[in-house]
């Protein structure tokens, strides 16, 4: 054949790097070769030989592949002037056999098909092609959506706003719920819970034979938090710290940053290991990361303790929603008698990691065995516990519940915001693709396939809800971490790290990648059932009819799902409001609260009465005053201190817990406190300051107590009842029913102590003046600093305490409501969307009935009238839906109720003006329609 000139040899490298001789077909060669062979040698000689799935050496694969994928330009090359000589050769053999020149190359086009089909097939084949495919359309779609850049802007932004909100809350589920501690093998560490399962309050000697007898832990710790004052030989400053088990640091299985931890050993009785394990934030912003902090002494409440480490950064203690300043032992701080009081439920929590292959509830089992003991043995002390296990972090159910629900909720919410995000983006992609009927139809009969103009149509979405996903992640983490620097309750160590990780990226870009999925398939109907000459025809793709199609479906969707954000903000907003002018049993309005501690000053017990006495008469000598009085801790004040006494009544002898009349809450109070507050006696007397230790135990009740104890407020005056160390106390007054701890609380007991009985060291000096609030607090201050100078004080108004009971309220509302914006503008561009489509579709019919004499208001019913009854039906299922899901409000916002008619009246305003902000512009475009020019250009 070399012979005959049919090939041609040359030397050159073979595929094992050895030199061989090679030989391709020479021009005479290729035409001895029928049609098939020449363009599958075509093909392979522009492949380079090179095709997917031949078979050949890894190596040479690789090589193929780069060479596909960076030599494009050059292949291509090749390509075509292999089919150009082709082409020639069969113009000539046509001529040889006698046909005409321009016949010749007729025929030779006939045979040959179709250039671009022959040049696509070749190239589908090629190693890499797909990755060049890709790139191709992404640079395609590019192009597309700068052509179109109002569309493009429109679509980025909706996906942004929606998949950041998403983000945002799920770095809230995923802080809370998620990873809630950063420590070693989180997911076995677990937390006790007592009674009904809400609360993990214990004893300290409970807490010793929970943690001696239990067969299902590695170990448990306890730990309690509380306020101490700090003198590190400058300003003393209230400061908070965690009281802790000696093996705390142990159980949770940390190392320490600087220094070393305290355990066990260290603790020998009350009054020992006086140490201090400083937190790493509270270390560099107070003793700014100085390493010669370990050793140095410091003073808490007066008391003498040693710096000996510090805590690694990633720790914030145990208790998500409040980071300590420092840890101490528990026995450095307490006395003998409150390590020994059995009674005393001062433990706040009890936490362990559970041993190897044993499950919560063998652990539970384990430790009900134990608390039946401590029944049967301390039978005064403790009733039935009922112990169960939570995850630790959230203090089991008493936060975890309800942050798990608010979170919960929220993350619906946002999910549905990015459904009718999804669903908004697909009916203004069907309505584009609809615009682009002609493109398709072209490329559909150039020979393009269905499948390829819908990978296209994917990817331009795609690239969409990538920018968009990237826009919302980064806006997202802008916003989480001024959240997670904000503090709204400057006097507590809050603690949320909503800072983004991982998981939060990771679940942002698959949200991002199935929203593409979700609109980018909306269209997929339209295009696999579109007539390319139908379409040359007649222009569109747009089929207009009565039936309902799936865009319709999607909007009503949509619009239902922003009723439900609009009424669900509403009904926040307005329990928030309603809750800010309620009647919470007394009156905040001009009184400033200045909270202190004695025993930060070092006070003994029978000293507090004394100072306390002397405080109040200098507060009372501020020019403005009008009283003061002075509490434990105010109603509603969020102390984070208040307990809750056992009571009996008074016929009973067996003081055991089966016996117990109630369990209110405490209050110790001075005699002025009742009318500082404004807290009207129902019936009796306030106190008096002769009501001291000598003279004989009273209360004032409030009308709860008197029901639950005595049937009834004329029974209970005058009566007596007994504390559980049989102390019998004699009813002196009751004042109305208030709110004491929360605003969405259940009535509940409560009984008040004058503090010459029932002494405390926590102390709210409760000022009512009308004087300026900055003023008075510069007179405070100045008053304590000159009683004694190493007294740490807050001071705030009743007013702002009240922050804290309304934050949840206002958080839900603040949440909602950006959530109700933020799908009220969805609504808006998604039924301004379908109405400019209803509207640019219809021109020509809405110009003949215009022609024939139509009046405005029949176009308008013909050119809205499907968006306007969609936004009927989806607003007033939304509605509906609203009112049922805002229920789940009334556990969260105060006086939170859907069957409010204002509420109502707003919701239907708000989708009333939605529907008419969105219809307005396609509106004037359908009646500033011209019959005569319309129907000339048509």
């Amino acid at each position: 054949m070399e012979e005959e000139g049919r090939i041609s040899a040359f030397w050159a490298d073979s595929e094992n790097n050895r030199r061989a001789k090679h030989y391709r077909l020479t021009k005479a060669g290729r035409k001895q070769l029928p049609k098939v062979g020449r363009i599958s040698w075509a093909i392979a000689q522009a492949s380079g030989n090179l095709v997917e799935g031949s078979s050949m050496p890894l190596l040479t694969k690789a090589r193929s592949f780069f060479q596909n994928l960076f030599s494009f330009g050059r292949r291509d090359s090749d390509l075509d002037e292999e089919i150009r000589s082709h082409f020639e050769m069969l113009i000539e053999g046509n001529i040889r056999a006698g046909m005409p020149p321009k016949e010749a190359q007729r025929a030779a086009r006939i045979e040959l098909g179709g250039c671009e089909q022959v040049k696509e097939q070749v190239r589908e084949v090629r190693i890499g092609n797909w990755l060049h495919s890709v790139v191709s359309d992404c640079r395609y779609g590019t192009r597309q959506l700068r052509k179109n850049p109002g569309f493009a802007a429109v679509a980025i932004v909706t996906l942004a706003a929606a998949i950041g909100a998403n983000a945002v809350v799920f770095s809230a589920l995923n802080a809370c719920i998620v990873r809630p501690l950063n420590v070693p093998q989180s997911e076995s560490l677990y937390g006790l819970q007592f009674g009904e399962g809400t609360r993990g309050s214990q004893s300290y000697p409970n807490y010793l034979d929970l943690r001696d007898r239990n067969r299902s832990f590695d170990g448990l710790a306890a730990y309690n938090m509380t306020q101490v004052g700090l003198d590190t030989g400058e300003n003393p400053s209230r400061a908070w710290l965690y009281e802790v088990s000696g093996n705390y640091f142990e159980v949770l299985r940390i190392q320490p940053y600087l220094g070393r931890f305290f355990h066990s050993s260290d603790e020998h009785g009350a009054g020992s290991a006086p140490y201090i394990v400083l937190s790493y934030g509270y270390w560099h912003s107070h003793f700014q990361d100085d390493h010669a902090v370990v050793g140095r002494t410091v003073a808490v409440n007066k008391h003498p303790f040693t710096i000996i480490g510090v805590a690694p950064p990633q720790f914030r203690g145990t208790f998500l929603l409040l980071s300590p300043d420092f840890f101490v032992p528990i026995v450095s701080l307490e006395d003998e008698s409150t390590l020994n009081a059995r009674g005393g439920r001062w433990i706040f929590e009890t936490i362990g990691h559970l041993k190897a292959g044993v499950s919560s509830a063998q652990a539970s089992a384990d430790l009900n065995s134990i608390s039946d003991y401590l029944q049967e043995t301390y039978p005064q002390d403790n009733g039935k516990m009922n112990v169960s296990l939570a995850r630790a972090g959230l203090y089991g159910d008493t936060f975890g519940g309800p942050i798990r629900g608010f979170v919960a909720a929220l993350m619906l919410l946002a999910g549905l915001i990015l459904l009718a995000a999804c669903a908004n983006l697909g009916s203004l992609f069907a309505a584009r693709a609809a615009d682009r009927s002609r493109e398709v139809a072209v490329r559909l009969a150039l020979g393009s396939s269905r499948l390829r103009i819908l990978r296209q149509l994917f990817t331009e979405a795609l690239l969409i809800s990538l920018v968009g996903g990237a826009g919302g992640i980064l806006g997202g983490a802008m916003l989480l971490r001024r959240l997670s620097a904000w503090n709204p309750f400057p006097e507590f160590p809050t603690n949320v790290p909503l800072n983004p990780d991982a998981n939060v990226y990771a679940v942002a870009l698959l949200l991002a990648f199935v929203s593409g999925i979700l609109f980018g398939a909306v269209p997929v109907r339209q295009i696999l059932h579109t007539d390319p000459y139908e379409i040359v025809k007649s222009g569109s793709l747009a089929k207009l009819g009565h039936r309902i199609t799936f865009r319709e479906v999607l909007l009503a969707v949509q619009i239902a799902i922003c009723a439900v954000l609009v009424t669900s903000s509403m009904v926040a907003v307005r329990g928030l409001l309603r809750s800010l002018h309620s009647n919470f049993g007394f009156e905040p309005g001009d009184v400033t609260l200045a909270d202190t501690d004695l025993d930060m000053a070092g006070y003994p017990g029978d000293a507090v009465p004394a100072m306390q006495k002397r405080m109040i008469e200098s507060m009372q000598s501020i020019p403005g005053v009008a009283s003061v009085g002075l509490a434990n801790c105010p109603p509603l004040a969020s102390c984070g201190h208040l307990s809750r006494a056992t009571v009996f009544p008074d016929e009973v002898s067996d003081l055991r817990p089966s016996n117990v009349a109630a369990s209110p809450l405490k209050f110790q109070i001075s005699p002025e406190f009742f009318a500082v507050a404004e807290m009207p006696l129902l019936a009796g007397r306030a106190f008096t300051w002769h009501d001291d230790k000598n003279a004989p135990r009273v209360a004032v009740i409030n009308q709860v107590f008197a029901r639950n104890v005595f049937g009834s407020m004329t029974n209970a005056l005058g009566r007596y009842y007994k504390m559980w160390d049989g102390t019998r106390i004699q009813v002196v007054g009751i004042v109305r029913d208030g709110k004491y701890t929360e605003l969405t609380e259940d009535p509940q007991p409560v009984m008040f102590l004058p503090i010459l009985q029932a002494p405390a060291s926590q102390t709210y000096l409760v000022v009512r003046s009308d004087s300026d609030p900055q003023l008075l607090a510069g007179n405070i201050r100045s008053r304590l600093r000159d009683l004694d100078a190493g007294l740490p004080a807050f001071i705030q108004t009743w007013t702002k305490a009240l922050d804290r009971a309304l934050f949840g309220s206002r958080l839900a509302a603040v949440a909602l409501g950006v959530l109700g914006v933020l799908g009220a503008i969805l609504s808006i561009t998604g039924i301004f969307g379908m109405a400019a489509y209803s509207v640019s579709k219809r021109l020509r019919e809405l110009g003949i009935r215009m022609a024939l004499g139509a009046q405005r208001k029949e176009v308008l019913e013909a050119a809205l009238g499907r968006a306007i009854k969609l936004l009927a039906f989806g607003s007033a299922a939304g509605l509906l839906l609203g009112i049922l899901a805002s229920r789940v409000l009334a556990s969260l916002v105060y006086q939170a109720t859907p069957r409010d008619p204002l509420v109502l009246a707003g919701v239907v305003l708000a989708m009333g003006l939605l529907g008419l902000l969105a219809t307005w512009i396609p509106a004037r475009r359908a009646l500033s329609i011209d019959p005569a020019i319309l129907l000339r250009e048509e």
